[in-house]
Order: C-alpha cells, then structure tokens, then sequence
C-alpha cells in the first residue's frame, strides 16, 4: 500500500542543515523510509542527491511506467510480506507468509504503557547499583591512595667470567623481593645456539645474605634464593642487540638463627656472574614490595569471575563490564604497590587489531551501500533452492575454507551482514545461524599459520620455526585434525537444531520482522541526545515511528495469514527486490577488498611480510574513500561499531594486569608440574592431554594472545628439558589447537565471536553469553575430545613426528 509522506514528515521549514547532518549518520533502511521523507526532499533540495552516499537508488523505482514503492518501504509499518517456502531435509515444505496490515495513520499519542516494575525488581536493581558503587569507590579509593609506579633504574657493569654483589639493601625482614633487568638477553630463553662448539654465553643472579658485627666487619654470607638464569648474546652481538627486559620475583629465605643471634646487621645484595667474553652492561630496577603471586592470583580469579558474572547474567552491557573489570584490576594493582602508568596501560592495547578492526569495518560499512549482501544472500537461497542445511552448509564450509588464509576477524566481518540478510530472505533467525557461523570461522582459523592470532604466535617463534615448522608442516599436521573436528561439529549441529523450527523465531515472521524494526528503530534514537535542536528534531520523528510500529505490532499479533507464492514467484520477487544499487561504487569496493585480501594472502609467505593485517586494513579503507569520493565521514564513522573496539581495548588492559597479578604464570606453573610428575613413558601422552585442554578451557574464559604466549614457553621449556626427552611438534600441535578451539567455548573466548556479536547487535538482533554458551561449549569439549584421539594415535602411538 502507498504512503504519504506528508502524514509523517514536519514541515520543510523545520528540517535545518543541522539536522540534515544528523540524518546522514542513520543507516540506510531508516534514512530511505517514508517517516523521514521531509529530509530526503530537503537533502535533495540543498544538494542534489537523495542519499549522502553516491549513485544510491531511490526508495521510488519505475516498472511498466508506474511508480511502485519498494518492500524495504514497505516493511517499516504495513508491509507485505513475501513468502518463503523453506524445505527440510526430509523434503516436507514450510510455508512462512504474511498478510497486507492495515496502515494506522492515527497521529494520536501512543497508549500509555502501566507496566509497572515488582517491588522485587526494583530492590535487584537497587543491589546493583549499590554493589557496583561499592566496586567504583573501591579502584577509586586505590587509584587516589596510591602513586604510579616507576622503576628506578640504575646501570651496572658485569665483568667478564666473574661475580660482583651489587644493590645493597639493609631491610632484614623481606620475605620476597623483585627484580627487573633489562640488556641485551636473547629474545627466547633456551634458544638452540648459533654454534654447538661455542657455549651459550648465560647470566646466573641469586640473592645474598650478609651477617655484619658491630664494627661493620661480614662475619658470613649465605644463599638466600633460588638461582635464577638467562641467556645473553654473544659478545660481538651487545652493540647490535636491543634491550630486553626480563623480570623475577625472589621468594627468601629465612635467616640463620644461630648468625643471626651473633650478628649485629644483616643485609641483602644481588650477585651476578656472568660466563661472557666481555664486559655485560645492565640496567636493573629493585621492587622491595613486588606482588605476592598467591594473593594476586586470588585477587585476578575474583576479577575474572566478576567480569562473567556481570556478562552472563547481562546486569550491565558487556563492554561497560570490561571496563569495570579491566579498571579494578588496575586499582588492585595500585593497591599492591604497583599501579601502572599511563603509558604502560597504553602499551597494553594490542593497537594492530584495533586498527584491523577499525579498518575493516569501515570498508565492509562503505560495501553495505551497494546492495551487494542483499543480492549475495539471494543467489545464496537460489542455488540451494531455499533448503535450510544446505544453505547453512555452504556458508559454513565457506566460512571455515575463507578463515583459513584471512584471518577470523576479517572473515567474519565480511561474512555477517551477507548471512543476517539471507536470514532474513529466507525468514530464519540468524541467531543460530551466526554462532554456526563463527564456529566454522574458529576451526578454520585453526589450519594455518596465519588464521588466527595464537598460531600466529606460535608460528613466528623463532625456536620452533628453527625445528621444522614451517607453513607447510604447519598445515599439514593441522589440515587431518581439522576435518575431523569440521565432521564432528557438524553432527553436532545437525543433532542441536534437528528440528527446523529450532532455527526459526518462535512467533511468525512477520511479528519478529516488526520486533526487528522496533528494534532498530529504538536503537537508531538511543544514538541520538537532546543536546541539540536538531538532534531533537530528528529523535522524535524516530520515536513517533516507534510508536506506529508498536501499533501495527499489536495489529498484527491479531492479523490472519494469508497463503504465501511458491518458491519461483518469490525468488522472483526477491531478485526485483534486492538488485545491486551502485555499481560504480560495487567496482570501487571490489578493488579495494582485492588490495586488502591479496596483500593477507602475502602476508602466509613470511619472506614478503613488509605490511601487518593492521596497516593494510588501514590503507584498504583509505584507498577506498579516496575512490568513492565520500565527503561526509561522519556517516561512515557512525557506522563503526566502537563499543567494540572500546570492548577489546579493555580487555587487553585486563587480560595484561591479570598477567601482572601472576594468573597466566600460575597457569603455566601448574601445567609444568603436573607434566613433571608422571612417569618417563607416560610423559609424552600426559603432555599433549595437559597442554591441548588447559589452552582449550583457559582460551574459552581467558584472552587466548597472554594465554599463547605463556604456553609457548613453557612448550619450548618442556622440549628443551633433557630429563623428559620430549618432541616439540607434537607438543606445538596440541598447543594450537587447544587455543584456537578453545574459543568457541563462550562468548568472549574468540575475538570473532565478540566481532560477531557486536555486528549482529548492530543490525538489531542480540545473542547472550547464555545462548552462545549452551551451543559453543558442548561443541568445544566434542572437538577437543576428537583433537585429543587424532594427537594420541598420530604421535604417541604411531609417533609421526
């Protein structure tokens, strides 16, 4: 049915540039809908066009020489609703259909709603608020109380093949003491030397304690730590050598009593001795309060716990609840005398994928203008003749082959819009469909060296690449654990969704499309204050278009529905409804994506990385604005999804205090020991079992990046152990696949989960921890089990290492 859209616009003389400016920031859908046709006009009045974006088509097309108002129009209130014949396996046909509603042009206030709130959710909500005061008055009080912590280096001179105590200190009653040292030590402890008939030149530090009389004199000097060693360059490499820095928390020992009772003074000094041909410079910094790791590690469990308890039950949005969790994790350290500084805290953002994000998003926000998801997600009901798991196949299977040489984060960004529009086509709840979705990202990502972030750590390491893992190796390994996990998800999801309607809304279709609207369109004013006239303006016209959705909503919960076309006549409609908008600008798209995919793809050849994923996003997203001739940046920059970019950054601050806590460490420990425990002939199976499921578990809760890094050491600490006489391979194999699996156990275990999730919730539809949980982790445990079988047979059994 037609639309006037003076019955919805204000009048001309009230839509200012200013509030042109603001409507340029709206997406699309709601930018072209007849509530809004007052500033479409006036936009194309004052310059030209209809739409901020160039080439766009019109919301009007001419067909047969009439003028026929498209479906997008038609679906903000009432709209008809295509049929969709969708055919399960059994080859039983659903039809999903709507009806004509009844356009309420009643302008009237909307009905009071008198939903009032229990006396019970009132008093949970007041918990809340009073619980997290108390969380922002405790890191408040902390960050207030407590200084910055700022390391007081002193320079010393080691001389060659010869020990020196330096750094004395008089306080008797330390029970541990820190240490930072920064010089030129090899980047990988435990480094195969360069040359097996030069010994590796080593570094050994130890605390001593010394017993003084009273006139001054040292009576006796004793051990009172555990040694600790590094490795050092050779000589001829200091001058070329960049500083690494390298700490170590000395726990003490207790003093001689029988010295003690004789001496009048004690006093604690570092001794270092040094096998180097040469004089060792140092610069060393002495922390007389470092971090007592038990209470850290109590202390960063609490935060983490806190952070899921906030996510899970949704008691605040999930970004403000990483930035609760991540500020009193700082706080907690300022509380342990070790309150990071401003410049620290930024070094612990992982800017290159920020900066991936950032550019990605902006490219796939400048493709969304073309139309190109609408028409790939037709062709894609096409080719599987409107079939629901052949569909879901396909996407799957594309997803995990594409997330395999890109990495996740791009694919998955790519991937999301094409699959909530075919969702929608084909009247599917792209919620199921999405975690499906990730989840094949996730096990692609696990194939190569460069499809997700953690084998992008372990393949880079200069020790293990020394050892025959290469690219190839690498996938090769992979490629068989891969499949297997690829067969065995997928029953998996067959067995989870084996009723079609469990990928359906649970309402009609045309019910959850008018929730979907409501949705977007409440969204749409949120992102909207009253802190201008203008911005007013526009914010009520979206709220008066709220108010009629709800009407129709209530309409059509009533509404009787009506038979739907067959599958040709609506294939055919969609086809008319979905074309490619903007050509020219579809071509400009497609050469920037092939800039940015062909120099990923470059990116697998470790001879030709000149550029990271970070700055060649960046520079794609550039060249692609300089080609579309886009002016108005800010309507591009509103479509980046900044609460999830500010998400990420919080938790890299998290994730890095928690490290400094000692959690991650704490981890590794207990992996090691357990390790060291069993049997000599039991070592090999009890190590690949430890290290595949605790990277899994941990990566499902924890940032798999610290957690990688941690566990790579200890992998290398384990194969270089000659007492175990462990292969490395197979250990790095377990270690991969643990992390990069790991991720699809909750929500957060995944930066593509957490891309996925932000991107749906931008298009209106939200999945919870809870939803993703209860389909990511039985999945997760399926695959690391299968994982656990292919590692036991291929390298303890048949040894193909």
């Amino acid at each position: 049915m037609a639309y006037n859209a003076q019955d919805y616009a204000y009048e001309d003389d009230e839509v200012t540039e200013g509030a042109l400016q603001v409507w340029r920031t709206l997406p699309e859908r709601i930018r072209q809908d007849p509530s809004l046709a007052s500033f479409r006009q006036e936009h194309e009045r004052l310059h030209g066009d209809v739409d901020p974006l160039p080439a766009e088509e019109s919301e009007l097309r001419v067909e047969n020489g009439h003028h026929e108002e498209t479906a997008l129009a038609n679906t903000q209130t009432g709209f008809t609703q295509i049929g969709i014949n969708v055919t399960n396996e059994a080859g039983q046909v659903r039809v999903l259909d709507g009806r004509d509603l009844e356009n309420n042009n009643d302008d009237q206030h909307d009905e009071a709603e008198t939903h009032g709130k229990s006396l019970i959710r009132k008093y949970l909500i007041w918990f809340k608020i009073a619980v997290l005061l108390v969380v922002w008055c405790v890191f408040t009080a902390f960050l207030m109380s407590n200084n910055e912590h700022v390391d007081q280096l002193s320079l010393i001179s080691v001389p060659r093949n010869s020990s020196s105590r330096v750094f004395p200190i008089t306080t008797a009653s330390l029970q541990r003491i820190g240490l930072g040292l920064r010089g030129p030590f090899r980047l990988q402890e435990n480094e195969l030397t360069l040359n097996d008939s030069v010994p590796l030149p080593v570094l050994q530090v130890q605390v001593m304690r010394s017993y003084f009389d009273a006139e001054g004199m040292e009576i006796y000097i004793e051990n009172a730590s555990q040694l600790w060693q590094l490795d050092v360059v050779y000589p001829d490499l200091i001058d070329a050598t960049k500083d690494t820095k390298k700490q170590r928390t000395f726990e003490l020992s207790a003093s001689d009593p029988l010295w003690l009772a004789q001496a009048n003074r004690t006093e604690l000094s570092f001794e270092f001795t040094s096998s180097i041909e040469g004089e060792l410079p140092l610069q060393l910094n002495v922390d007389e309060s470092p971090i007592y790791k038990r209470d850290g590690v109590i202390y960063a469990a609490a935060v983490l716990c806190g952070l899921y308890v906030m996510i899970i039950w949704e008691i605040v949005n999930r970004t403000f609840a990483a930035i609760i969790a991540s500020t009193l994790s700082v706080g907690i350290l300022a509380a342990l005398n070790s309150r990071p500084s401003m410049a620290t805290i930024m070094g612990w953002i992982d800017v290159e994928t920020l900066l991936l994000l950032f550019g990605m998003m902006i490219l796939v926000a400048i493709l969304s203008e073309t139309g190109v998801f609408d028409y790939l997600a037709v062709y894609a009901y096409k080719i599987t003749n409107g079939h629901v798991w052949p569909l879901i196949n396909c996407l799957c299977l594309f997803t995990a082959v594409l997330s395999s040489f890109l990495d996740n984060v791009t694919t998955v960004l790519l991937m999301t819009p094409v699959t909530i529009r075919l969702c929608e086509v084909m009247c599917l709840n792209p919620v199921p469909i999405l975690m499906c979705m990730v989840i094949y990202s996730n096990i692609g990502g696990a194939l190569t060296p460069v499809g997700d972030p953690p084998n992008v750590i372990i393949a880079s390491n200069s020790y293990i690449s020394k050892n025959g893992v290469n690219f190839a190796v690498f996938t090769l390994h992979m490629l068989p654990g891969v499949l297997l996990v690829m067969v065995q998800t997928y029953i998996q999801l067959r067995f989870k969704f084996r009723n079609i309607s469990d990928l359906q809304f649970k309402d009609s279709p045309e019910v959850e499309e008018l929730r979907h609207e409501i949705h977007v369109w409440k969204r749409a004013a949120a992102s909207l204050s009253a802190y201008s006239k203008d911005e007013e303006l526009v914010r009520q016209t979206l709220m008066k278009k709220v108010n009629r959705l709800k009407r129709s909503l209530k309409k059509r919960m009533t509404a009787v529905i009506e038979p739907a076309p067959n599958y040709q006549q609506t294939l055919a409609n969609l086809q008319a409804k979905y074309p490619i908008r903007n050509k020219p600008l579809l071509i400009k798209c497609s050469a920037a994506l092939l800039f940015v995919i062909s120099l990923f793809f470059l990116h697998s050849v470790p001879e030709l990385q000149r550029l990271s994923l970070g700055w060649t996003a960046l520079l794609g997203a550039i060249f692609l604005i300089i080609l579309a001739d886009i002016e108005d940046m800010e309507a591009i920059l509103a479509r980046v999804e900044w609460s999830t970019l500010l998400f990420f950054a919080a938790l890299f601050i998290l994730m890095e205090a928690l490290t400094e806590l000692g959690l991650i460490e704490w981890i590794g420990n207990m992996t090691e020991g357990i390790i060291l425990g069993v049997g000599e002939d039991q070592r090999l199976m009890v190590a690949i079992l430890i290290i595949l499921w605790v990277s899994a578990v941990a990566s499902a809760f924890v940032d798999n990046i610290p957690l990688t890094t941690m566990m790579v050491k200890i992998t290398i600490s384990l194969a270089q152990n000659s007492t175990l006489n462990l292969p490395l391979q197979p250990l790095v194999w377990a270690l991969a696949l643990g992390a990069c699996l790991g991720g699809n156990g909750t929500l957060i275990g995944a930066s593509a989960n957490v891309v996925c999730a932000g991107v749906a919730e931008q298009h209106g539809y939200k999945f919870t921890f809870l939803q993703f949980f209860k389909v990511g982790f039985p999945i997760m445990i399926g695959s690391i089990i299968v994982t656990t079988g292919y590692l036991l047979v291929s390298h303890s059994l048949f040894a193909w290492h």
